[in-house]
């Protein structure tokens, strides 16, 4: 496999003292799976190369921990001439000044963004090129991909999923070498060395400033995590975090955002009338085991845990922080003790099936679905009405058409920065609809909070009901 680095920038050898070898030498490195070569396809004022090929041992790599699945899949694969995990290593170990920011001799130039493109012969790319333009577009990247026939004498076999890729920036050398170490393995189908907490740590340093904003980096850390679930749930937990942080100590718990929603809703008492109409949509159900998805920092939690008909009480959450400022309000750890085995804080996501959820009779989900991107939603809907599957459901979501009357948001804005999406009654009823029908459920609606004759009231709730 083989990246090159190439600059424009004049004076373009520079990169030579970024990547700390130099242009007139021919350079190779032991790794434990093989041998890094590092050479200059190019090297003068005006256009510099640097071209880094590995040299896989498969025969070697199996000796050693294995590289696949089964005995012929160990040695008939693609690891010799595919970009994998094996050129994250590489870039960590032969590049590794470079990956940290660090130029000796010329300090100035690793802090400078400069025009930089990355080319890489081949790369495995498991989702094609929307998924390929999906994830670097985002980080600003141009992206040029030629896709290549399995066989060119066979065209009718059809197209290979290997590509050769460029992404071009005006970025740093670190940046550049940073999304690759992270993006390269996320193509590819597995990772050549066990993956385990460590992993989740790289991800977490590695992505730090761009990932927890990224529109794909629930895909990007399940893939890189090797779609290990509970190293995925904690990542996406920590990134949530990352994205929205908790104030410094001294200052409210609630975010800026929240703030701002807060400041819309206070005048009408709408918080307290939307949990007050949940409250009593799940004491009409008579469920005595209920589920809080989306808990956030505890306030139905609170409510529920005063009414003695709810035996047993869970809220599920993916921000780790958020649990702990709920245990926190409240006070868990100091609930007498007929009362402690009621309530429950458990951490997960509700794009996942989760056994936890089953085998309850009610589950609330109060201002989550507009948090979620819009694709996602079909796993939501599977995951709480397919799955779980509790006998009543009361969920809540902001009405759009009743945002014209503020006059900070109006007809174009969304009310809370975090919402992917708002819909209007008509949108909300139809999903509603679709989903009772398609998982045997009844559904009523219910508005909350002042009425507008046109517009409707500013939440609206759905109540269902399992047929």
């Amino acid at each position: 496999m083989l990246l090159t680095i190439t600059t424009t920038q004049s004076p373009a050898t520079d990169l030579g003292y970024l990547l700390h070898k130099h242009p007139d030498r021919f350079q190779s490195y032991d790794l434990s799976f093989g041998q890094a070569h590092v050479f200059y396809q190019e090297a003068d004022a005006g256009r510099c190369s640097a071209c880094l090929l590995l040299d896989v041992d498969t025969v070697g790599v199996v000796r050693g921990k294995g590289a696949g699945e089964g005995l012929l899949a160990q040695y008939v694969n693609d690891r010799p001439y595919a970009a994998s995990s094996f050129l994250s290593v590489a870039i960590s170990q032969v590049y590794g000044s470079a990956l940290q920011g660090r130029c000796n001799d010329r300090p100035e130039l690793a802090a400078a963004p400069r025009p930089l493109s990355a080319r890489l012969d081949i790369l495995a790319v498991r989702g094609g090129e929307p998924f390929l333009r999906a994830v670097f577009e985002p980080l600003g990247y141009v992206v040029e991909a030629e896709r290549h026939p399995l066989d060119d004498r066979f065209p009718e076999w059809g197209e290979s999923p290997y590509y050769s890729v460029t992404v071009s920036k005006t970025t740093t050398l670190s940046d550049l070498l940073t999304h690759l170490y992270v993006l390269v393995p996320v193509f590819d189908n597995q990772k050549h060395y066990f993956v385990g907490d460590d992993e989740l740590e790289k991800l977490l340093a590695k992505g730090k400033g761009w990932l927890s904003t990224h529109p794909e980096r629930e895909e990007i850390a399940k893939r890189y995590l090797k779609f290990r679930s509970s190293l995925f749930r904690e990542a996406l937990a920590r990134l949530i975090d990352e994205e929205q942080p908790i104030e410094a100590e001294g200052a409210s718990d609630e975010q800026p955002a929240e703030k701002v929603e807060a400041a819309l809703e206070n005048p009408l008492s709408l918080n307290e009338q939307r949990l007050g109409s949940v409250l009593a949509a799940l004491r009409a159900s008579k469920a005595r085991k209920v589920l809080d998805l989306g808990c956030g920092e505890g306030k139905l939690l609170r409510n529920l845990l005063k009414d003695k008909q709810f035996e047993e009480i869970v809220g599920m959450d993916v921000s780790i922080r958020t649990l702990e400022i709920a245990q926190d309000r409240l006070k868990l750890d100091r609930l007498p003790t007929n009362q402690e085995g009621r309530i429950k804080l458990i951490q997960g996501s509700l794009m996942y099936r989760d056994r936890r959820l089953e085998g309850f009779d009610a589950a609330a989900v109060v201002e989550v679905i507009e948090h979620l991107d819009p694709p996602r939603l079909l796993a939501f809907e599977r995951v709480l009405f397919e799955f779980a599957r509790p006998r009543t459901v009361v969920l809540t979501t902001p009405n759009r058409e009743y945002n014209v009357t503020w006059e900070n948001v109006g007809a174009e804005r969304l009310r809370h920065p975090d919402h992917r999406f708002e819909w209007t009654r008509a949108e909300f009823q139809a999903w509603a609809q679709a989903i009772a029908t398609r998982f045997g459920y009844s559904i009523k609606f219910l508005p909350i909070g002042p009425e507008d004759g046109e517009l409707g009231p500013p939440t609206q709730m759905g109540v269902f009901e399992r047929d």
